[in-house]
């Protein structure tokens, strides 16, 4: 869920501006060789300006094609005759849904004050007359990882206990991302060494997406595994356990931290399997945490059948025989045909990784406990995944059913959403202060898929978390991003670069002891018994009770729409 977006709604998702890296003279030969067993890997470059080093696409699984496609994550195999560099570098296969190009085009007309909205109001041509360009990037053998290293720590290897370790899970609504697009990691690398001598390390992986990384339900399960992308970022982490001590990390100070469906999959990882395993990090920084519930079988498998449909084959072990743009024809079909607001694929109720949604979980206390938690949402999740056509009652109940099927068996459910939850009253007074149709829907889609989220944890670690409200004008979904990868002036994005750097100052310090306060920045203070958020606006910052400690989200923790 986002940084959802990406192309399609550039006006509302802002990614920081990347700075062209600054190369140190020494030749490639000269960069360091990490030994990884299985193979040695060289840093790709050294940045003078920042002093470190970065390793690039650095294989963390074998490739998953052929009869692992569908499948958890295995290792990868020995490959030692020749140093690997990185040069190459791999997305995994991505798909937009299409309405990505309306919203685009309301968000901002709808900020403005217009209201109502039909078909005919927008462009939805995309004048290419066939499926999107296919980025020459893509390949389904993308299971690598970025390891950003400042130089002081890598000359320490060996010495002391190692240094904190910083790592990235993007966000993309589950069907596209990468673990370079948009998030440069100078500025909190920066922030960091300012502490220290020293700073974290900065790692990010690439995880399948789409029906390559979250395909589920009884007949997939039979033959494959569910949620394969949560296995894949799981398997990343259990590499960074293993491996990042020859980087000069230390293993037992790993921060997870991820915006969207990247903060979503934190919340998964953090309640995998119930809690009976214990989780390859130690603290988290989940930011607005996001996805759909999807908790039925009859769902999920049609989801699978939709997509085999596309590809002409039957069964998960026909389209495993398929050609790779056989099945990227069918994924990026399925996506781009998604309910407004929805992308087909993200994590499912499974049996197994997981149990139960990660709000049931928190509830009833099936999930890892001994973590350090630092969350944030923004004012306005919502809109940017709210139609524009839903312009009365009926419209918007119609929005609820598309959203969650299962209440289809649940009228009365439907019923007091629709009526006590949240009301036709448009006099302000009601979630978020809607005052029509389309402001109603927004606030449903930002507490059931983001907002909640972070009073779900906050309350399942006894308000003993820290917990920041973004707020700077228009406050949309995965506005805050370009302030968490701020390097410098970006007047398009960032209104105010104090809050950029304070906000990157609260993570790297967190990373570092757990707690985001330094000096030189507004106290934070922890969330507490009276529900106190961190507010980063536009001005300056402050702190108010937080508006997601309501009725609602307690409701929704319930999952009584299941």
């Amino acid at each position: 869920m986002a940084s959802f977006i990406s192309k399609a709604a550039l006006l509302t998702v802002a990614w920081t501006k990347l700075l062209q890296p600054v190369f140190a003279a020494p030749s490639k030969s000269s960069l360091p060789i990490v030994d990884l067993g299985y193979e040695r890997h060289q840093a790709a470059y050294q940045n003078s300006t920042g002093n470190y080093y970065s390793f690039s696409n650095i294989r963390y699984a074998a490739p998953p094609v052929g009869d692992l496609r569908f499948r958890a994550p295995q290792p990868p195999k020995r490959n030692r005759g020749e140093v690997q560099t990185g040069e190459q570098d791999r997305i995994c296969p991505q798909a937009q849904p299409a309405w990505g190009l309306i919203s685009g085009q309301f968000i901002p007309e709808y900020l403005a004050g217009q209201t109502e909205f039909n078909s005919s109001s927008f462009n939805t041509s995309t004048g290419s007359g066939g499926l999107p360009q296919v980025d020459s990037r893509t390949t389904e053998d993308c299971l690598f990882l970025d390891v950003v290293v400042p130089k002081g720590i890598f000359d320490n290897v060996g010495k002391g206990s190692g240094a904190p370790v910083l790592v990235w899970i993007y966000g993309g609504g589950y069907t596209a991302g990468e673990k370079s697009g948009g998030a440069d990691p100078a500025g909190l690398i920066r922030r960091s060494t300012n502490k220290a001598a020293t700073g974290v390390i900065y790692v990010s992986m690439n995880y399948r997406l789409g029906a390559f990384g979250w395909l589920s339900g009884p007949s997939l399960q039979a033959d494959g595994t569910a949620n394969a992308g949560l296995h894949d970022q799981r398997f990343a982490l259990e590499w960074i356990q293993k491996n990042i001590k020859k980087f000069g990390g230390d293993p037992s100070r790993v921060t997870v931290f991820g915006e969207s469906a990247g903060g979503g999959s934190i919340m998964h990882q953090m309640t995998a399997y119930g809690g009976r395993k214990p989780v390859p990090f130690n603290q988290v920084v989940p930011q607005s945490p996001g996805f759909l519930p999807i908790v039925s079988n009859q769902q999920q498998e049609q989801t699978l059948n939709d997509f085999l449909a596309l590809a002409n084959v039957s069964t998960i072990a026909e389209a495993r025989k398929l050609s790779f743009t056989q099945l990227l024809i069918a994924n990026t079909i399925q996506v781009g045909l998604a309910d407004y607001g929805g992308f087909v694929y993200g994590p499912t109720v499974d049996g197994d990784f997981v149990p139960a949604t990660p709000g049931e979980l928190f509830l009833h206390g099936e999930y890892a406990k001994n973590l350090k938690v630092m969350v944030g949402h923004n004012a306005n999740e919502g809109l940017l995944f709210t139609s524009p056509f839903i312009q009365n009652n009926t419209a918007f109940r119609q929005y609820l059913l598309r959203s969650l099927p299962t209440l289809r068996a649940w009228p009365s459910v439907t019923k007091y959403i629709t009526k006590t939850l949240y009301p036709p009253v448009f006099d302000g007074s009601q979630a978020q202060g809607y005052t029509d149709q389309i402001g109603r829907a927004s606030a449903v889609a930002a507490e059931l898929s983001f907002t909640c989220n972070t009073f779900y944890l906050d309350k399942a670690y006894n308000n003993q978390t820290y917990s920041y409200f973004f707020t700077v004008p228009p406050a949309l979904h995965g506005q805050d991003i370009a302030y968490t990868y701020y390097n410098g002036p970006d007047p398009e994005n960032v209104q105010n670069p104090q809050i950029a750097i304070a906000l990157q100052e609260y993570i790297t310090s967190f990373a570092m002891d757990g707690n985001p306060n330094e000096r030189g920045v507004p106290h934070f203070p922890m969330y507490g018994d009276d529900a106190t958020v961190q507010v980063l606006n536009a001005t300056g910052i402050s702190q108010l009770m937080d508006p997601t400690a309501n009725y609602r989200c307690n409701w929704w923790q319930k999952a009584l729409y299941a």
